[in-house]
């Protein structure tokens, strides 16, 4: 079978640096290829190539067997290729159906048919599973539902190729269904799809192929059911993983935070809770339950009704100035729009909170210093402090705004999804950092879509539901089991006498 889209012998290099390493990949018709590594491996670069975005330095790409330099993303488009980017592509003051035919408007005579894009947008939206209204504002979406508009936008082309980029890493267990319903309709109707995704069990459902990156090279190739998600991991890391998540020990009966009966207009309603010094506390909940809402809240960043109070003495927060005075940081779920100023380079990303820190004119050998000393205890791999932060992969920024969120020194701290997008390496990474923060006496709150995440982490689980505190689990009784019925109304299990 000769390949729709294939990569021969390609390498690729950013100045002296090169970041692939003759790299042979195919994509077959009627068949999902899962492409898999550690952040950093080089699976960004094989999409931007495939899709037209990035040129190889030696090597070719092959479209039906012949020779295909796309040069832009549009160019790949126009024959069949398309890309589902993990960074939103979308313009937040359109509608959903603008968005899904910006640069490809259905016209009446000399005008837009917007009667017949939001039709069509419907339609699209509908084979997803998804209540999205095709004239909501992009910027009124949450995370979740913009990835469901790209995923929309993306079936919309028509594609011979499809390539997703973490499709999946913001959406909820139902979204997910759908997508991966979409993923066999479309291998059914012999579309070839490349799968990039950090979840191993969903590469296991879908894959009928893998190909596992490392350091920019192949390292392991492998058919459906030939890899367990172990071997996958290993393979992905070069190195067994063990202990992911590491021992609770370290909470104290020292209450550190206390809310009381927090309220935000139309979201969360009475919701209260205690955090203690050195625990890290879970907010459970399916999307929608007010989970970030009620952070935010705690965070300054949204009004709110109800008490704080920080180490027993109440505290008035009505803005994020007012929550970093009281020692109060919050890490946000939406790292690149909302976290880091993807432009600038990683040391004025790293201050940008704490810049009392640096003097009335920016100290800039205090700054290096300071982005030197994250790098070593984050863990941040770069090329140098003054490349821009978009440039690093998903799991160095992320280290970058863990690093950025920590410099001011706060004692509480609140983490909204802190591995979205990240490779089961950096996760157990990103882990042993937020236990770390626990044993230095710090009171953390994670909030996590991901429910082994949220039981491997936390001490307590608070569980959410429709904006209300609909329960709370501790110890042993943290069970799968137990945090669903709660998020679904469910109530805790009665034991038979």
């Amino acid at each position: 079978m000769t390949p729709v889209l294939a990569l021969q012998s390609v390498t690729k290099r950013f100045g002296p640096v090169e970041v692939l390493h003759g790299v042979d990949l195919a994509l077959n018709a009627a068949e999902v290829h899962a492409l898999i590594g550690e952040n950093g491996a080089g699976k960004s670069t094989i999409m931007k190539i495939l899709g037209g975005y990035l040129a190889p330095t030696t090597g070719q790409v092959l479209l039906d067997g012949r020779p295909a330099a796309f040069r832009s993303g549009p160019e790949a488009e126009a024959a069949g290729v398309v890309v589902i980017h993990q960074e939103f592509n979308l313009v937040p003051d359109l509608t959903v159906a603008g968005n899904i035919f910006l640069g490809r408007e259905l016209t009446r005579g000399p005008r837009l048919d917007h009667a017949a894009m939001r039709a069509r947008a419907g339609e699209l939206l509908a084979r997803l599973d998804t209540a999205i209204r095709p004239d909501a504002r992009i910027r009124d979406l949450s995370v979740p539902d913009r990835q469901m508009v790209e995923i929309a936008k993306a079936l919309s082309r028509n594609a011979r190729v499809l390539i997703m980029d973490e499709p999946s890493a913001a959406l909820t267990h139902r979204e997910v269904d759908a997508l991966y319903a979409q993923v066999d309709r479309l291998r059914a109707e012999g579309v070839a799809l490349m799968f990039c995704s950090h979840r191993l069990d969903e590469v296991a459902r879908l894959a009928d192929r893998i190909t596992v990156l490392r350091d920019g090279a192949v390292v392991r190739r492998a058919r459906r059911g030939e890899l367990s998600e172990d071997a996958m991991a290993t393979a992905m890391v070069g190195r067994e993983l063990r202990d992911v998540f590491p021992a609770k020990d370290t909470a104290s009966a020292e209450e550190l935070l206390r809310v009381d009966a927090l309220s935000v207009p139309g979201v969360v309603h009475d919701a209260s809770l205690t955090l203690r010094r050195g625990e890290v506390l879970g907010i459970a909940g399916l999307v929608g339950s007010g989970r970030t809402e009620l952070a935010e809240a705690i965070a300054g960043l949204r009004p709110a009704t109800g008490r704080i109070s920080v180490a027993g003495r109440e505290t008035r927060v009505r803005t994020p100035r007012d929550a970093a005075a009281a020692g109060i940081a919050y890490l946000t779920e939406d790292r690149k729009e909302a976290g880091l100023l993807l432009d600038k380079p990683l040391a004025e990303n790293l201050t940008l909170s704490a810049l009392d820190r640096l003097g009335f004119r920016i100290d800039r050998a205090n700054e290096s210093r300071l982005m030197a000393q994250a790098t070593r205890d984050f863990d941040i791999r770069a090329a140098s402090a003054g490349m821009p932060a978009g440039a690093l992969s998903g799991g160095n920024q992320q280290k970058l705004l863990l690093a950025k969120t920590m410099l001011p020194e706060p004692r509480i701290v609140l983490i909204d999804e802190p591995t979205r997008g990240i490779d089961v390496g950096t996760k157990q990474q990103i882990y042993h950092f937020v236990r770390a923060l626990a044993r230095d006496g710090k009171g953390v709150i994670v909030i996590s879509s991901e429910l082994p995440e949220v039981m491997g982490l936390a001490d307590r689980v608070l569980v959410m539901r429709q904006g209300r505190v609909a329960g709370e689990v501790a110890g042993d009784a943290i069970t799968e089991e137990a945090v669903v019925r709660l998020a679904m109304g469910l109530g805790a299990r009665m034991e038979p006498a």
